[in-house]
């Protein structure tokens, strides 16, 4: 965990700002992240949005220019771009590390809805996100994340993507299996006739490897986790993997249907039999902003309503 990097403030010519990016499609979060911006455009901040986006917000906010993302994108002279904040659940947080990754600018989302993982804090706390944002109170988490590749059997790439929480390779067709055999470092594991196996990262083992049976990791783990989905076979447990390892997943060229490729649920893939599926970690790692301190104990019990009362009787139980 780090502070944030301060020395931009001192770069003459450069204005500071921040990225705003909202859930597509819900009004109230298009109210949230007008606001935001409002309040950061009385400090002097620029907010930067997406091309897609900026019909929804410069309607809620008719006295200030927005600038579009992808206009700023070819000036990075012009702008000193601090934090991405994203308003939304964890979906909207993994649409916006596809531009926060490969800047690598943090993230700091705000939550509408259900307790999320990645989400920072609540709508009702606008007013402690906007003084932390201008005075920069916050740290910065690295997260591990997958580079996924897609090669044929010449070994040439054919499809490249990363992962923040998981890839998942599934059947295409529900009347037949894959049959694909996982290996680790060029070592063969098992091969298994399977809905399909997943990878994840410790920050998408309480997404969708949580419910194919995987275990939860803390998010500030360095691991790979393997967890085979519905495989016929006796032994089928989730694997953790050192985030060194280099997974490989073959399609048999016989005897299985082609699979799709999923990463983060946003980008596919069809990967035909006699392909290869291959997992290692990614050069950079995913910057996660956090205002406060908060437990990921608190964030996993509050998320799935855990009984925490504990096992003690009462003192007049015992005296009876």
């Amino acid at each position: 965990m780090s502070s944030p990097d301060l020395s931009g403030t001192e770069r003459a010519g450069r204005s500071r700002a921040v990225v705003v990016l909202s859930h597509a499609y819900r009004p109230d979060a298009f109210d949230a992240a007008a606001e935001f911006i409002e309040a950061m455009d009385e400090r002097g901040i620029t907010c930067l949005v997406t091309e897609g986006q900026l019909g929804q917000l410069g309607s809620r906010l008719p006295g200030i220019t927005l600038v579009s993302l992808s206009r700023a994108d070819p000036q990075p002279d012009r702008f000193d771009i601090e934090v991405v904040v994203v308003f939304g659940g964890d979906g909207t947080i993994l649409r916006a590390a596809e531009w926060s990754l490969p800047h690598q600018v943090p993230m700091l989302g705000v939550n509408l809805g259900h307790v999320g993982f990645l989400a920072e804090l609540e709508r009702s706390d606008m007013a402690s996100l906007v003084r932390q944002v201008c005075t920069r109170d916050y740290t910065v988490e690295d997260r591990l994340v997958l580079d996924v590749r897609v090669l044929d059997h010449h070994g040439n790439q054919m499809w490249r993507s990363f992962a923040v929480n998981e890839l998942s390779l599934e059947k295409a067709a529900r009347r037949r299996m894959l049959d694909v055999l996982a290996s680790v470092d060029e070592l063969p594991v098992q091969r298994w006739s399977c809905d399909g196996i997943l990878v994840s990262t410790p920050t998408g083992s309480t997404a969708y490897a949580f419910s194919a049976g995987g275990p939860v990791m803390w998010p500030d783990l360095d691991a790979m986790l393997m967890v085979p989905l519905c495989a016929h076979a006796l032994f089928a447990r989730p694997m953790v993997l050192s985030p060194e390892a280099r997974v490989d997943l073959d399609i048999q060229p016989a005897g299985s249907d082609s699979g799709v490729l999923w990463c983060d649920g946003r980008r596919s893939y069809d990967v035909r039999p006699g392909r290869r599926v291959t997992i290692t970690r990614h050069a950079q790692r995913l910057r996660i902003a956090r205002l406060a301190e908060q437990p990921f104990t608190s964030r996993l019990v509050k998320k799935f309503a855990l009984p925490v009362e504990g096992w003690r009787q009462s003192e007049g139980d015992l005296d009876s």
